[in-house]
């Protein structure tokens, strides 16, 4: 009876760790570097843009900042030598393709004759996700303290410059 026990025991206990690892890697798989290209690729391929590509240093770039934010949670961009976007969520395990989503629903807003955005809206990072000059993204995802996801993209070359088309 001893050993029937045992093996219900480790049989539980490698139950839970397969379980733990699966979600683990589902949480990793909705945010992988290849989803947040794939959900930027989408978008700039629906208004012609060439694709964006994962840059290692820009994700470092990305992660420092959001580390920096944990604390606080605050949307406040890095002013660094990138384009940038920038998420906060409650309440969900919000995913890179969530914010992207989000960042590219406001291209109901954008105006490509006049290149601007409809009064008292923002498109801002709408034109930034299909900058066509920005061709290289690095992108990260952290939990804040306060229990919010933060997640921010990083973009080089950056966009939005005043007067330019995005594409």
């Amino acid at each position: 009876m001893g050993s029937s026990s045992n093996l219900a025991a480790a049989s539980g206990a490698f139950l839970l760790f397969v379980t733990t690892l699966t979600l683990i890697q589902l949480a990793y798989a909705q945010n992988s570097p290849q989803d947040f290209v794939n959900a930027h690729n989408s978008a700039r391929k629906s208004v012609g843009v060439g694709p964006v590509s994962w840059d290692a240093k820009l994700e470092a770039y990305a992660k420092k900042y959001a580390h920096q934010r944990v604390a606080d949670c605050k949307m406040v961009h890095s002013k660094g030598p990138y384009g940038e976007n920038l998420f906060k969520g409650y309440g969900k395990p919000y995913s890179a393709a969530y914010a992207v989503k989000q960042w590219v629903a406001e291209k109901q807003y954008y105006d490509y004759s006049s290149n601007t955005c409809a009064s008292g809206k923002v498109c801002g990072h709408y034109t930034q996700v299909v900058w066509a000059k920005s061709v290289a993204i690095g992108c990260a995802r952290v939990t804040c303290n306060n229990g919010y996801i933060y997640i921010i993209c990083s973009y080089n070359p950056p966009g939005n410059y005043i007067g330019q088309r995005p594409y």
